[in-house]
């Protein structure tokens, strides 16, 4: 089964994280945190800085790493890095989701694209 490496932000503003809502494929409509693909011979905090300014226009400093998510779906695995992270910039451009909202953590009322799923759990366990 084919493995497929990427990166996430934990956007974090305050007591609130930024979370996007996916603007394609299977799970176009639910949220997760923003980031993508590692490329080949990419350090993960570079490609968490290039995937960010790619899909929402923004610049970030990522504060610390904070949890690896291995998540099996059907057709394959999913190894993600989660950093918190912080804005440098104060407007964000979306270019490949619907929307984005900053919420608190313990909303319930959230989507999570499966995969996120453990990130939120985690967040809500021991903070960011």
């Amino acid at each position: 089964m084919k493995t497929i490496n990427v990166v996430a932000a934990i956007l974090k503003n305050e007591d609130k994280i930024l979370i996007a809502k996916r603007g394609y494929g299977e799970f176009k409509g639910m949220y997760e945190f923003p980031g993508g693909k590692i490329e080949k011979g990419e350090k993960p905090q570079d490609a968490l800085k290039r995937e960010l300014l790619e899909e929402m226009k923004v610049n970030i400093d990522i504060d610390y790493f904070f949890y690896h998510v291995h998540y099996k779906y059907p057709d394959f695995i999913l190894e993600m890095d989660c950093f918190v992270c912080h804005l440098l910039d104060d407007h964000i451009t979306l270019t490949e989701h619907m929307d984005y909202k900053w919420v608190y953590p313990d909303e319930d009322n959230i989507l999570w694209v499966p995969a996120d799923v453990q990130v939120i759990k985690e967040i809500r366990k021991r903070g960011v």
